[in-house]
């Protein structure tokens, strides 16, 4: 064995890319695969040219028969013999601090102690082959930025649920020193990286736009910007912290570690965190697929309990798993320890006097990123309706009179997750739960 495959090896994941599915796209559309639009990834593709297109009906077209039968997600529990339970869990991940719930039960043995089978996470480094990799059944858990399940049901027909949130807070926004920002009001002008149009920080970072009278727009990155003008554009998260020490960028937002690592490593500065701004916000869900939920309700509920186990346990003990899941550590996030560490720690209010980024910190009591899995409905309306306000690329039709309230009683799933959460009572500790009742409050905004 050379030493390439003995480190792999000795790694707690797996990491993989995911392609296929453009070609069926584009083939349904009648769209030549070397034209400008065929050459478009994944997601910005279903974005320009997938409104109404039901992606499941592609999936019959995307890989080998043999692969379709081993990745289908809704055996029987009494077929051939076999248990709802033999089925092993397959996570798909971003190396982010969103994923710690999923990466963390694993590297803990809860879903063992469930009585689950599991294979190595599979770490992908991009939104879209993420999405991809799930809606091909390559995959049958995975965390989403939230508005993404809302885009996959209700524009392409995927039948995916949010079984929970992965976590509250934990992401910001970082500009270079050389802007001299230190407020909304000092972004005309700018150009900001997002990671991708449909996530809560897109919608953060518009909302706190707006309010300080500038234009979100989105523009080639030569055009002219009008004086009160902020160019948007989608980038990588891995990318961002790169983008900004080269002055490429102005600023960026995303989830962290790479808040962190834009501090430590690309002298950025931590303008606002995004929970200082939506107090407890949701950023990344836990997703299932549908007819899992459905067929496999023993399995579902397993690995909720899970999940919702290391989302306390995460609470409870945010260095120690921040050493855990670090490259010094078992390594599931490819980050040095002392750059999780921060990510997740980090928040005292001596740290950012200039900016002032954690001003609501001592009132609100909350941390640069909590752990507690309920996902409050109220949560999920709000950002449906800052989804119709917020400007994106490509065709955001679908939601042209989409219920809030259907959304939040149809998109998300509470029965699991709800059990799970009173085997585990501890998850009210989180400082991100509302101490009067802790499954239902209302949305706090302070820009």
């Amino acid at each position: 064995m050379n030493q390439t495959q003995k480190k792999e090896n000795e790694l707690p994941y797996q990491e993989a890319n995911f392609e296929g599915i453009e070609k069926h796209i584009l083939k349904a559309k009648g769209i030549p695969s070397n034209s400008e639009i065929g050459r478009r990834p994944f997601m910005d593709l279903l974005a320009t040219v997938g409104g109404g297109l039901s992606l499941s009906s592609l999936l019959a077209g995307c890989g080998s028969k043999e692969e379709s039968s081993d990745s289908e997600p809704s055996t029987p529990s009494v077929a051939g013999g076999r248990s709802e339970l033999d089925e092993p869990v397959k996570i798909g991940y971003i190396p982010i601090t969103d994923s710690v719930p999923l990466i963390l039960a694993h590297a803990l043995g809860y879903f063992e102690e469930e009585g689950l089978k599991t294979e190595k996470p599979t770490l992908i480094r991009g939104w879209s082959p993420l999405v991809e990799a799930f809606i091909a059944n390559k995959l049958n858990m995975a965390h989403f930025l939230i508005p993404i399940p809302l885009w996959m049901r209700y524009n392409n027909d995927v039948k995916v649920k949010v079984m929970s949130w992965a976590h509250t807070n934990g992401s910001a926004i970082v500009v270079g020193k050389h802007t001299g920002a230190k407020d909304f009001k000092d972004l005309a002008g700018s150009q900001i990286a997002v990671p991708y149009w449909y996530s809560m920080h897109n919608i953060v970072l518009q909302m706190g736009l707006v309010e300080a009278g500038l234009k979100p727009v989105i523009k080639d990155q030569t055009a002219a910007l009008a004086s009160d003008e902020v160019n948007l554009m989608v980038m990588p998260p891995p990318e961002m912290p790169a983008a900004l020490a080269a002055k490429k960028i102005d600023a960026f937002i995303v989830a962290e570690p790479f808040n962190a690592l834009g501090e430590l490593k690309a002298g950025g500065q931590v303008m606002r965190f995004t929970g200082d701004i939506w107090k407890n916000h949701p950023c990344c869900v836990v997703c299932l697929h549908e007819e899992q939920t459905i067929k496999k309700p023993i399995w579902t509920q397993k690995v909720m309990n899970a999940v919702v186990r290391a989302n306390v346990y995460a609470s409870k003990n945010k260095a120690e798993v921040a050493e855990l899941l670090s490259k010094d550590g078992k390594g599931y996030l490819p980050m040095p320890a002392a750059v999780v560490k921060r990510a997740m720690t980090h928040y005292g209010t001596e740290d950012y006097t200039v900016t002032k980024a954690n001003r609501n910190a001592a009132e609100w009591k909350n941390g640069r990123i909590d752990f507690q899995p309920w996902p409050y409905p109220s949560a999920t309306k709000f950002m449906v309706d800052w989804m119709n306000k917020t400007v994106v690329g490509g065709d955001n039709s679908f939601l042209n009179g989409l219920d809030r309230e259907m959304v939040a009683k149809d998109l998300v799933d509470y029965d699991f997750v709800k059990k799970s959460c009173e085997k585990y009572p501890e998850w009210k500790d989180d400082p991100s739960v509302n101490p009067t009742d802790p499954y239902d409050r209302e949305e706090v905004i302070a820009i």
